[in-house]
């Protein structure tokens, strides 16, 4: 890889911490504590398809020059189809916030005793100062702080690895794809949605166009093609090990204990089995998560509403807005924990409304011209739509039958 590759990185990064959110140590907690190492195949799977809808969002920003949300605004109706799509994109940047917000709220519970409603207002707030960084500093400068709050999250969610007592063998069965009832699905699918996140597909058209610019050229294109890819490889491998690493150690350190039933009893559970330290490092990544993707959950949702919409709203009115879902959660009281595994759940129901258009845009020629996907591209992309939709009515099935 060379520096000038390098220098090019980053769009990638911002997107990837979508990628390792609290919904995700929810989700790879509670799979991990309740069912071992079966769904580590779920993770892999959501990794590489990860990979795949993540470079094509960033190609297509590049190639055309557009977001992914202003190509489906174009597409769509001018009134009844762009305000039907914008309600369901905001009801996921809404569910994103949820994660986010109460995972903050969490950890700064476990770090200082602090209310969980005060500590999503925190969160909040916070997150109001990184997102003022690109308007102030350049868009290099977010993406410098974002991907240092990634260093902190990988390794707050990777040091109890090493000490926990893995079983190798349980890790290559969980590399087999099954499931073992209704609970599993869920989980499998709380994990897909956690993984591959609706608004990270929408952003990073977003992220490569602002940061690299509109600039049609053929041997421009190519060059940031290249470091594209590496910068989908590079961001995405770090974050799936980080998830494979949470189910592990959960699997590892955590099944079979009884009372887990949230990240807070998780957390105490392993401080208990692990040391002290270890749950400390683990809180201070947890928090380091919900900040960073509260930050770049609100990027997406206002550029989701520039490109479908035009419009544009001050960033603190959506703020108040987006979090008010998990700030009136935190307040009622409810299992933080299960609202975060719902809240992925709802994630993933939206994956299609982001996917379906991607696979479709990127495979017109008229669009992308010598860029467009390849034949077996477009088998792998529509393949990967396929699967995920699948996933979603086996979930609605299972649940629907399961409460009859």
């Amino acid at each position: 890889m060379s520096s000038r590759v390098i220098r090019l990185m980053g769009p990638a990064f911002v997107a990837a911490v979508a990628y390792v959110d609290p919904g995700n140590v929810a989700a790879n907690l509670a799979a991990g504590a309740g069912y071992g190492y079966l769904l580590v195949w779920v993770l892999v799977a959501a990794n590489i398809m990860a990979m795949l809808v993540q470079f094509l969002s960033a190609k297509l920003g590049l190639v055309t020059g557009h977001s992914l949300p202003e190509l489906v605004g174009e597409a769509l109706p001018r009134r009844g189809g762009r305000l039907a799509y914008w309600f369901q994109a905001e009801l996921v940047a809404a569910a994103t916030d949820v994660a986010e917000i109460i995972g903050g709220a969490v950890a700064l519970q476990l770090l200082f005793g602090l209310p969980l409603l005060v500590g999503g207002v925190i969160t909040g707030v916070l997150s109001l100062a990184i997102l003022a960084i690109p308007s102030r500093h350049g868009q290099r400068a977010f993406e410098i702080v974002i991907i240092g709050m990634l260093v902190v999250i990988t390794i707050g969610f990777t040091a109890g690895l090493a000490l926990s007592p893995l079983s190798w063998s349980g890790v290559a069965s969980g590399l087999i794809p099954r499931f073992e009832g209704t609970e599993t699905v869920m989980l499998a699918t709380s994990m897909l949605g956690a993984t591959v996140m609706p608004h990270a597909v929408y952003m990073h058209s977003s992220l490569v166009r602002d940061r690299h610019g509109a600039d049609g050229r053929p041997r421009r294109i190519a060059t940031l093609l290249r470091a594209t890819r590496w910068d989908v490889a590079v961001s995405l491998v770090l974050a799936g090990s980080v998830n494979i690493a949470m189910l592990l150690l959960a699997a590892a350190s955590l099944q079979g204990a009884e009372g887990i039933d949230g990240i807070a009893e998780a957390h105490a559970a392993l401080s208990d089995s692990l040391g002290p330290a270890v749950g400390l490092i683990f809180a201070v990544g947890l928090f380091a998560s919900g900040l960073a993707s509260t930050s770049v959950g609100a990027y997406a949702g206002a550029e989701i509403m520039a490109g479908l919409l035009h419009m544009r709203v001050p960033m603190l009115a959506r703020r108040l807005v987006t979090i008010m879902p998990a700030l009136i959660i935190l307040a009622s009281g409810a299992n933080p924990t299960q609202a975060l595994l719902w809240s992925q759940v709802l994630l993933s129901m939206g994956l299609p409304f982001a996917l379906v258009p991607l696979a479709r845009f990127t495979a017109n020629r008229r669009l992308m011209g010598r860029w467009v996907n390849g034949r077996v591209m477009v088998v792998v992309a529509w393949t990967v739509v396929a699967a995920i939709s699948a996933l979603n009515v086996v979930l609605v099935v299972e649940t629907v039958m399961a409460d009859l």
